[in-house]
């Protein structure tokens, strides 16, 4: 903006080719009427106080010139100005002079001509000019934040930033904003004797826990709540978006405006009985508007306010995004679906781990590591997107080391962990399974699941028993089918198995898939629990909250440092998270020596358990290293380098910074310097998930026949199996949708084509930004098939038996009689 701004200004001052400037560098062909209202006010302020060279003088050597023809009846009209209290002459006649076409020049003889070297002297351009205006803006904590202000002058300029009252910088990068960042800034821009300030640009931090960035563009991250309180207490409600310029924000009541509820914060102190109704925000920019979610605000007295407010003590969610299988087909869809969940479920106040790619092991420890969180009222939430299957009312999660074929040795029963959630008492457990249900036939095996009768179970089911579950893809980066519509529905204030039954409601409109997936639920949900429900910590806090600050630090980031080198160089070293086991380095060259002619940092020398790609490492754009999702977010003029997989990290994070410089002095030889940098173990790696699986993890509850910790003689051996592999692909077709003719293909290769019109993002349910729109040509899905009704035979609480019940029922009580202690 800068750069165009000064273009702008070095245009105007040509006019094809030729200066339109007299050698003073003043502007002579500008309208009179164009003049900057700054320098209207000083010239009117020394004409109107001028008695022998003022606005009258003026007014008679305009009026022999006939090309303006300013007569006697307008000098007396000019006069009638003096008569009023803040009349001005002066602007009366310079009104009169621009719209009979004077220009700047014209005006200047003018002045010349009457001697007023002080009025002349405010058409001059000034000493100093700030070109570029600092903008005021919202943004995220954790982002970067600059501050822009470009000003020319006659000597060189010098910038001084103040925030309030106090001084600041000379050049202001925040890196990264936090909350006590929020306030006013201006710059004082010094040239020689003369200075000048820039207008006044407001820095508004919102506190979430999303990475992603708008961009620039408006972007809406913080959701208001549902509010019940009593008659008399302050109502509160808080919305905010991100984007520059700041947004501009109004409340509504039942649709209709608040008068003066223009802030993000709506406060209304002692509430009365006749405010409550449904809120809702708007929010603009000068090119957008969108809304807030709509909620329910309840006002009451004790006797009247006929509500139990549903609450959870804690909220934490274990998100599973399985794409690189190492003997199955590749998926693309996890990663965009886990990451937009992620950032979603922040905004409900969950505590979230998000993690792609794990084993078998891996799997099991995170889920023991989630179940330890699990207490009395806890909202518990595991959602899982990747290859997975059904048998006889079981569900399995496939992990990326499973075996082809693969059992169910090999994979995490989902009724087995459902059953350790059981035990925790919890206040809602939730599992969204983004995955196919098609039978393995090769896997006889029946796990024995006996599980309680409780209200507070929710299972999404991205399809139907015996279907598949589809991913869209493109040339770009775009969500599951299911995750594509249970996006703009997550943050909505309903019972989740309300918002659950609206998704399955969407997805049934979607052409691409219909007759093919829909979505099941399963709930024995009794009271009204929603994702929105506010946390109240119950009466014993300890463990649990010790606990769930752990799982918290799976996503604290390591801090940024700034290194200093011997040559005199100082390298800025920054860290950003992608997911809770994806970590982003980044290096900056802060400052250099003068005599330096190039300077270089990168990064190498990383331990072994971690992925690092040494071709994709200490790029010059994030997505040249693999990381798609934070390029907006992440600083510019940097060296990036993705670190995945520190779910295997077993020793503290290592690793060499390098500078190399090459320096005139020396001829342009290069110099090398290095530094051991250890930032401990970051995100994910703090819990350990590369550690065996202990004994009485989730592994304990979902025993088979060829499982690692039973010897082989429990059981009888199963002829050789075959799991579900990249014999069904699906695809999608231009145009209406249509699916080709099954009949010429082979029946180990199904494909079907589905073409989608893509939509822009809207606040923070909307389309993802990530979907191309160019060639939104989709591919396959997670697996793929026809749907297949499900049969009413099979319970969605199973109890199934096996012909070794007795030692699968004895290892079981055991494993949870060690888990409680």
């Amino acid at each position: 903006q800068g750069l165009f701004s000064l273009g702008l200004t070095l245009r105007n001052l040509h006019v094809h080719g030729q200066p339109s400037t007299m050698s003073d560098g003043l502007e002579r062909s500008v309208k009179v009427s164009l003049l900057k209202e700054p320098v209207v006010r000083r010239l009117c302020e020394v004409l109107d106080q001028s008695s022998n060279k003022g606005w009258r003088k003026l007014g008679e050597i305009v009026g022999n010139d006939r090309r303006f023809k300013v007569s006697p009846d307008d000098m007396e009209m000019c006069s009638l100005k003096v008569l009023q209290p803040e009349g001005s002459p002066s602007r009366t006649l310079l009104k009169l002079m621009g719209e009979r076409g004077c220009t700047t020049g014209h005006l200047m003889d003018y002045l010349q001509t009457v001697g007023n070297a002080e009025a002349l002297q405010c058409l001059k351009p000034p000493a100093l000019q700030i070109l570029v205006q600092p903008q005021s803006v919202a943004i995220l904590s954790g982002h970067n934040l600059r501050l822009s202000c470009y000003a020319v002058g006659k000597s060189p300029v010098q910038y001084q930033w103040f925030k309030g009252k106090d001084e600041v910088s000379s050049d202001l990068m925040i890196s990264p904003v936090s909350l006590r960042d929020t306030g006013f800034y201006i710059c004082r821009v010094n040239c020689g004797d003369a200075f000048e300030f820039s207008q006044w640009a407001q820095v508004d931090v919102l506190n979430t826990n999303i990475y992603q960035s708008a961009g620039g563009r408006l972007k809406l991250v913080i959701q208001p709540k549902l509010q019940r309180l009593q008659v008399g207490e302050n109502l509160q409600l808080e919305c905010g978006a991100v984007g520059r310029p700041i947004p501009r924000y109004q409340w509504h009541r039942n649709g209709v405006p608040i008068p003066k509820a223009t802030k993000r914060k709506l406060v209304i102190p002692h509430a009365m009985q006749e405010q409550h109704g449904r809120y809702r925000c708007e929010i603009s920019s000068s090119t957008e508007r969108l809304w807030t979610n709509e909620v329910d605000v309840v006002i009451g007295t004790v006797n009247t306010l006929h509500f139990r407010l549903l609450h959870s003590t804690d909220k934490v969610a274990l998100l599973i995004g399985n794409l690189s299988y190492q003997n199955h087909p590749q998926l693309k869809a996890p990663m965009v679906d886990v990451y937009e969940l992620t950032n979603l479920l922040r905004q409900l106040n969950f505590q979230v781990v998000s993690l792609l790619d794990l084993t078998e092991s891996e799997m099991r420890n995170a889920v023991d590591e989630f179940l330890l969180l699990l207490h009395k009222g806890v909202y518990g939430l595991l959602y899982y997107a990747g290859h997975g299957y059904e048998n006889y009312g079981n569900s399995f999660m496939v992990p990326v080391d499973a075996p082809n074929p693969y059992r169910s040795a090999n994979c995490l029963c989902v009724q087995s962990i459902l059953k350790l959630m059981q035990e925790k008492e919890t206040g809602l457990n939730v599992f969204l399974l983004d995955m196919c249900r098609k039978r393995n036939v090769h896997d006889e095996s029946t796990p024995n699941i006996v599980l309680r009768v409780t209200a507070n179970i929710v299972f999404g089911y991205a399809t139907c028993q015996d279907a598949e579950a589809f991913e869209l893809s493109s040339t770009g980066f775009t969500n599951g089918v299911f995750v594509k519509f249970l996006k703009k529905r997550l943050l909505d204030d309903e019972k989740i198995t309300v918002l659950l039954d609206r998704v399955a409601e969407d997805m049934g409109q979607f052409d691409a898939t219909k007759g093919k997936q829909a979505l099941e639920i399963r709930s024995s949900l009794s009271e009204r629990r929603a994702l929105t429900d506010p946390i109240l910590p119950g009466n014993s806090p300890n463990m649990a909250h010790t606990l769930s600050r752990h799982w918290a630090k799976a996503h604290e980031l390591p801090e940024s440092m700034c290194l200093d080198f011997d040559c005199g160089a100082q390298i800025k070293l920054g860290f950003a998270a992608e997911f809770s086991n994806v970590l982003v380095i980044y290096t900056h060259i802060i400052k250099k020596p003068e005599d330096m002619s190039l300077c270089q940092a990168h990064v190498t020398d990383f331990s072994q358990d971690v992925d690092v790609d040494p071709k994709e490492m200490n790029r010059e754009t994030p997505e040249e290293t693999g990381v798609y999702f934070l390029s907006s977010s992440l600083p510019q003029h940097c060296l990036y380098t993705r670190v995945g997989a520190l779910q295997k990290l077993k020793e503290e994070l290592a690793f060499t910074l390098c500078l190399q410089g090459t320096f005139v002095s020396m001829d342009d030889d290069t110099v090398h310097w290095t530094k051991t940098i250890n930032i401990g173990k970051p995100l994910i790696a703090r819990l350990d998930l590369h550690r065996h699986v202990r004994r009485n993890s989730c592994l304990q509850t979902c025993l088979m026949p060829h499982s690692p910790s039973h010897s082989p003689c429990h059981s009888p051996c199963h002829s050789p199996c075959h799991s579900p592999g990249p014999e069904h692909r699906l695809h999608i077709i231009p145009g209406p949708y249509q699916v080709q003719d099954y009949a010429r293909l082979s029946p180990q290769h199904h494909y079907l084509d589905v073409y989608e019109p893509l939509q822009g993002a809207v606040g923070g349910s909307g389309e993802s930004y990530y979907e191309n729109v160019s060639q939104p040509q989709y591919d396959p899905a997670y697996v793929s098939a026809e749907k297949l009704s499900s049969s009413s035979s099979r319970m969605s609480i199973p109890i199934e038996t096996t012909d070794d019940i007795s030692e699968l029922q004895t290892v079981f009580i055991n494993s949870l009689q060690l888990q409680q202690q």
